[in-house]
C-alpha cells in the first residue's frame, strides 16, 4: 500500500453540510471540541436553515457546520473552507461558493442520484462541472451504504441506521486531520449509553468505520497535522456565546452575593440562554419560562423589586414586545439586564442568520425619554465578561442594561480560559441601609443612583411603579418634577462612562484609516485591520463594546484620522448613531445584510478603494 502523504497546516477551515436531519451541527461541534481540547485555537460558524423542515434535499434546507482551527490566534470561522463535507448534492451547490480554491471535497456518493440532483435543482447530471468544481479535489466515499454495512449485525431500522451517517463523516475527517476519538467516544456513551445502549453501540461502531476507511483511503488523500497554539496556562473549554452570557450572569450573582433569576420566552437565537441558565438550579438559579415575552420581562421586573439580579433574554420581534416593560424598569429605576441576541429582520426575518438589526431599536425604540446602558459583546467568549458587567453596571448603578449578542456569537464557539472567580472584579449593589434618611428616589451626588430598598426591610416601605413620583415614592405630575426627573434619569446613564475603559485601539494612534466596528464583527475586522497593516498601510481599528453611553476618548480617538470607516451587518445604524453624538465627523460606511458575517476579503478590499479614493 502506497502510505499518506503528511502536510502540515498552520490553519484550516472545514465545512460540514447536509440536511437538516443530517447531524451536521453535532458532527462540528465534536469535532471543534476535539480540536481545542488538543490545543488548536478555534472559531466556529453554525449555519442553519431559517424554516424549521424545509423539504428534505432541497437547497433551502441545508445545515452546515464551519470551523477554523490552527497552531496561530484564530478570529474568525475562515472565509472559504479548504475541506467541505457534503452529504448530498443540495449541500454541495449550497456550499460551493464557500470554497478555496483547489479546496477538497468529501462527498456521500451513494446519495449523488438522479432523485437528489433533481431536488437540488441540478440541470445536468454533473454537478461537479456545472459548478465548475473540477480543478478541485474530489473524494467520493459511499458514506449511506458503508455505514448500512457497518450496522448489518444491529438490529436496528433503516432510519436509525441512517442516523449514523454523520459519525463515519466524523472518523473520517478525524482520520484525515490527526483527531484522536476518546473525547468523542466518551461523549456518545454519556449521551446514548444509559438511555439507548444500542443507539450508541451503532454510533461508535459507525465512528470507527469511517476512521478505519480514512487510513483505507491513503492513495486518496494526504492526512494533514495542525499544532497546537501557544497559549496562556489556565483551564480551558470550548464555549458558545450563549452558554458564556448565562455563566457571565451566574458568576455575577455569586461576586454580588444575590439570586439570579430569569424569565424568558424562547425565540430562536436566544433560546440556549435560557436554557443554560434552567439547568443550574444547583447553583441557585431561579428560571421561569414565561407564556409570552411581555410576561418574561415583567416577572424579571418583579424578581429585580425583590432583590434579585433580574435577567431575561430575546431576539429582536421579542426586545420589540419587552419595550413597553423596559420603559417601566427606566421609570422604576430597577436593575435588571436585558440580553438581545440579534438575528436578520424586519419580522420574522432570517431567524436563524445572524444580523446587527436592533441597535437604533435598543437606543431609541420606547416611548418617552427612556435612557439605557447598551453594551455589545464581541467574541462568543467574551460574552461571559459582558454578561458580568451588564450585571455590575446594574445593580451598582440601579439602571436597566440591553447587552447585544448575535446569532454568530450566540451560536458560534472558542476556546475559553475558566477564570477564578478572584479574578473578577467586585460587585456591590446598592442596598438601602438608613431607614431614617431612606426615600425611594433620593440619590447618591455622584452617580444619580438611587437606593435600593427590598419589599420585608423593616423602615424601608415605599412605593414605586410607572407613573412619575416625587423624591418620596408619591405619585406626582408637576411639569417643573417630570423635566427634572427626565434629566436626572438621562444624566445618570451618561455617568456609568465612569465605569467604562477609553477606547483602545489596534494600531497607531493616528493615520490614513480608522476602521470602526461594534460587537460581534470583532473576529473579521481585527483580521482585515492586521492584513492592512502587514501590507504596510496606516490602518487603525476602533471596536466599540460600549455604546451608550461612548467611552469619554472617542472624539479625541477620531480625530486622529483622516478618514472613518463604519463597518456593520446593517444598514447603517451604529454610523447614524455616530453622526447624531459626534456629529463633527465624515462617517463612510461598509454595510452588509445578507444573514452572512463580513468576509476578510471583502473588507480588505473596500478598505483599499477607500484609501485609493
Amino acid at each position: 500500500m502506497k502510505h499518506t502523504k503528511v502536510i502540515e497546516l498552520e490553519e484550516v477551515a472545514i465545512r460540514f453540510s447536509g440536511d437538516s436531519g443530517d447531524g451536521m451541527q453535532l458532527t462540528g461541534t465534536l469535532f471543534s471540541d476535539t480540536s481545542a481540547l488538543l490545543g488548536n485555537d478555534i472559531s466556529t460558524f453554525p449555519d442553519y436553515p431559517s424554516e424549521i423542515r424545509a423539504p428534505q434535499g432541497t437547497v433551502g434546507g441545508v445545515s452546515g457546520f464551519q470551523v477554523q482551527f490552527g497552531k496561530k490566534k484564530i478570529t474568525t470561522p475562515g472565509d472559504l473552507a479548504h475541506v467541505l463535507v457534503a452529504m448530498n448534492p443540495a449541500a454541495l451547490k449550497a456550499n460551493a461558493v464557500f470554497m478555496n480554491p483547489g479546496g477538497t471535497i468529501i462527498f456521500d456518493a451513494d446519495s449523488f442520484n438522479d432523485k437528489n440532483l433533481e431536488k437540488a435543482q441540478f440541470k445536468t447530471n454533473d454537478p461537479f462541472a456545472e459548478l465548475k468544481l473540477e480543478d478541485f479535489s474530489l473524494i467520493p466515499v459511499p458514506i449511506t451504504s458503508l455505514t448500512k454495512e457497518s450496522l448489518k449485525e444491529l438490529e436496528l431500522d433503516n432510519k436509525s441506521v441512517l442516523r449514523c451517517k454523520n459519525m463515519f463523516a466524523l472518523g473520517l475527517i478525524c482520520w484525515m486531520f490527526d483527531r484522536p476519538l476518546d473525547y468523542i467516544e466518551k461523549f456518545i456513551q454519556s449521551k446514548f449509553g444509559k438511555k439507548s445502549p444500542l443507539i450508541a453501540e451503532a454510533n461508535l461502531l459507525v465512528l470507527h468505520a469511517g476512521y478505519n476507511y480514512g487510513m483505507n483511503l491513503q492513495h486518496m488523500t494526504p492526512q494533514y497535522i495542525v499544532h497546537p497554539a501557544p497559549i496562556e496556562k489556565g483551564i480551558y473549554r470550548n464555549i458558545n456565546g450563549n452558554n458564556a452570557t448565562a455563566w457571565g450572569f451566574i458568576a455575577a450573582a455569586e461576586k454580588a452575593g444575590l439570586p439570579l433569576f430569569i424569565g424568558s420566552y424562547p425565540i430562536t437565537p436566544a433560546t440556549d440562554v435560557l436554557q443554560a441558565l434552567a439547568e443550574r438550579k444547583d447553583l441557585g438559579v431561579k428560571s421561569f419560562q414565561a407564556e409570552d415575552e411581555i410576561a418574561g420581562i415583567c416577572t424579571t421586573i418583579g424578581a429585580a423589586f425583590a432583590g434579585h439580579l433580574g435577567v431575561t433574554s430575546t431576539s429582536g420581534p421579542g426586545f420589540a414586545l419587552k419595550s413597553e416593560a423596559l420603559g417601566l424598569s427606566v421609570m422604576a429605576e430597577l436593575p435588571i439586564v436585558v440580553v438581545n441576541v440579534q438575528r436578520g429582520g424586519p419580522s420574522t426575518g432570517l431567524p436563524t442568520k445572524t444580523e446587527q438589526s436592533d441597535l437604533l431599536q435598543t437606543l431609541y425604540g420606547r416611548n418617552g425619554e427612556s435612557p439605557v446602558v447598551v453594551l455589545a459583546a464581541s467574541t462568543p467568549s467574551d460574552c461571559f465578561y459582558y454578561a458580568f458587567l451588564s450585571a455590575k453596571i446594574a445593580l451598582e448603578r440601579m439602571v436597566p442594561v440591553v447587552l447585544l449578542t448575535d446569532g454568530f456569537l450566540g451560536n458560534g464557539s472558542e476556546p475559553w480560559r475558566v477564570p477564578m472567580m478572584s479574578e473578577l472584579p467586585s460587585i456591590t449593589p446598592r442596598k438601602a441601609t438608613n431607614p431614617e434618611t431612606f426615600l425611594p428616589y433620593n440619590r447618591d451626588p455622584e452617580t444619580l443612583a438611587r437606593d435600593w430598598a427590598i419589599p420585608g426591610m423593616e423602615g424601608f416601605e415605599h412605593r414605586i411603579g410607572g407613573l412619575e413620583k416625587n423624591n418620596a415614592g408619591g405619585v406626582n405630575q408637576d411639569p417643573d418634577n417630570h423635566q427634572k426627573n427626565s434629566e436626572i434619569r438621562a444624566a445618570k446613564v451618561e455617568k456609568v462612562v465612569d465605569m467604562i475603559p477609553e477606547l483602545e485601539l489596534a494600531g497607531e494612534p493616528e493615520g490614513d484609516l480608522l476602521v470602526v466596528g461594534w460587537g460581534g464583527t470583532y473576529g473579521h475586522m481585527i483580521s482585515s485591520v492586521n492584513a492592512m497593516q502587514e501590507a504596510g498601510k496606516k490602518v487603525s481599528l476602533a471596536h466599540f463594546n460600549y455604546i451608550k453611553p461612548l467611552p469619554k476618548n472617542t472624539a479625541e480617538v477620531f480625530s486622529k484620522f483622516k478618514k472613518i470607516v463604519v463597518c456593520e451587518l446593517n444598514m447603517g445604524q451604529f454610523a447614524s448613531y455616530l453622526r447624531d453624538k459626534l456629529p463633527e465627523f465624515e462617517y463612510r460606511q461598509i454595510n452588509k445584510m445578507k444573514g452572512l458575517p463580513f468576509s476578510v476579503f471583502e473588507l480588505v478590499e473596500k478598505f483599499e478603494k477607500i484609501l485609493e479614493a
